[in-house]
C-alpha cells in the first residue's frame, strides 16, 4: 500500500509538469498560427496544437488589453471619461458579443456543412486576438511617450491590429469548417445574423424575467399589505 502511495505521489508532479509544458506549449503555438495561418489553423483545429487553455488566457489579455487602453491611453488618442468607466462592464461589452457570435457560428455548422465543433471554433477565435494584444499592448504605453504630430504611426498600427485579427478569423474559420473563402464568407453573414437573434432572444427573455419579477413582487407587497 505504502508503495501504491509513493508512486502516487511521483505521477502527480509528472502530470502537472506535463499539463504545464503542453499549456506553454499551446501558447507559443500562437506564433506560429499568426506567420502561418493556414497551415497554422488546420493543426489547431485538426491536430490539437493548441488548447482551451491558452484560447482562454488570449481572450482575458483581450479584454485587459480593451480595458488598459481605455484607462492608460493618452488623452489625445483615447477620450474616455476615466470616471465613468466600470472595468467589468467594459470587459463584459466585448465578452458577451464574442462568446455570442461564437455560438452563432457554431449553431449554423449543420446548416453549412461545417465541420467545426464549439471548442475549434472558440479556439481559433481566441488564437486571432493574438495581433491585437501583441499590437495594442504595447501601444498603450507608446502612446504616452509620443506626440500629437506622430498620431498617424499610432492609428496605423491600431487598423494593422484590428485588420490582421479579423483576417486571422476569416482564415481560422474556413480552416476549421474546411470551406472556401466564399462560402466561408457567406457563412460570416449567417453568423452575424444569427448572433443577432440569439441577441434579441436574450433580449425578449430577460425582459419577461423581468416583468415577471416585477409581478410577484408587487404581488408579495400587496399580500402582505392586506394581512398587516
Amino acid at each position: 500500500m505504502s508503495a501504491i502511495r509513493l508512486q502516487s505521489k511521483e505521477k502527480a508532479p509528472s502530470a502537472r509538469k506535463e499539463k504545464w509544458e503542453r499549456y506553454v506549449a499551446a501558447l507559443k503555438y500562437a506564433k506560429y498560427v499568426c506567420f502561418h495561418p493556414f497551415d497554422g489553423f488546420w493543426d489547431l483545429a485538426h491536430e490539437k496544437k493548441g488548447s482551451i487553455a491558452a484560447a482562454t488566457t488570449f481572450l482575458v489579455l483581450f479584454l485587459v488589453t480593451h480595458v488598459l487602453k481605455l484607462m492608460y491611453t493618452n488623452f489625445q488618442f483615447v477620450n474616455a471619461p476615466l470616471q465613468y468607466i466600470n472595468v467589468f462592464e467594459q470587459a463584459a461589452s466585448l465578452l458577451l458579443p464574442f462568446l455570442i457570435l461564437c455560438l452563432g457560428n457554431w449553431s449554423l455548422t449543420t446548416l453549412f456543412d461545417g465541420k467545426g465543433r464549439f471548442g475549434d471554433i472558440y479556439t481559433a477565435m481566441c488564437y486571432a486576438l493574438v495581433p491585437f494584444i501583441v499590437i495594442q499592448l504595447p501601444l498603450v504605453f507608446i502612446s504616452n511617450i509620443i506626440a500629437f504630430d506622430e498620431a498617424a504611426f499610432y492609428t496605423v498600427l491600431m487598423s494593422v491590429s484590428v485588420v490582421y485579427s479579423l483576417a486571422l478569423a476569416f482564415i481560422g474559420l474556413m480552416q476549421v469548417h474546411d470551406y472556401s473563402p466564399g462560402k466561408t464568407l457567406v457563412f460570416l453573414v449567417a453568423t452575424v445574423l444569427a448572433a443577432s437573434i440569439i441577441i434579441f432572444l436574450m433580449l425578449v427573455f430577460f425582459s419577461l424575467l423581468s416583468d415577471l419579477v416585477s409581478f410577484f413582487v408587487s404581488l408579495y407587497r400587496e399580500i402582505a399589505f392586506r394581512l398587516y
